[in-house]
């Protein structure tokens, strides 16, 4: 993490993205353990199956922490001010999810200095995901 300024970000700037391992078994059950998010559809093939999948698929939530770490390696954790967002894609078994930011607005609200930034992870095809946004102080 870097000790970022408001006067040279610009509205444009990208954050470092962040390239995940391929999504595997265990992630996923160490993900519902540390969670407690337990749903069989995250973790045992056949519930997955007879609710129509394939196979297991990583947690929505799952997701929304890569993008948490994401923020957090481009600024401290209390500098966050609003994260927020939207599942629009199942993450699969072997996908190999990058996320993404990019700053799109400067401002000043409550006295502090901030950007808003989309966010987003994508899959190894550049099928989005999840997608969202947070807003920062610098």
């Amino acid at each position: 993490m870097t000790q970022l300024n408001y006067d040279t970000v610009q509205v444009g700037d990208t954050l470092p993205p962040l390239a995940l391992p391929p999504v595997n078994r265990t992630t996923l059950a160490l993900f519902a353990g540390a969670s407690g998010d337990h749903n069989p559809v995250h973790i045992d093939i056949d519930f997955a199956r007879r609710a129509g999948m394939p196979d297991v698929f990583a947690h929505g939530m799952l997701s929304m922490a890569w993008l948490g770490r994401l923020l957090t390696q481009w600024v401290d954790q209390r500098q966050l001010r609003q994260f927020g967002v939207r599942f629009v894609g199942i993450t699969h078994l072997g996908h190999q999810i990058t996320c993404t930011g990019r700053v799109v607005e400067k401002f000043e609200a409550d006295g502090e200095k901030r950007v808003r930034l989309e966010i987003q992870t994508a899959n190894q095809y550049g099928e989005p995901r999840v997608v969202g946004d947070a807003v920062v102080a610098l």
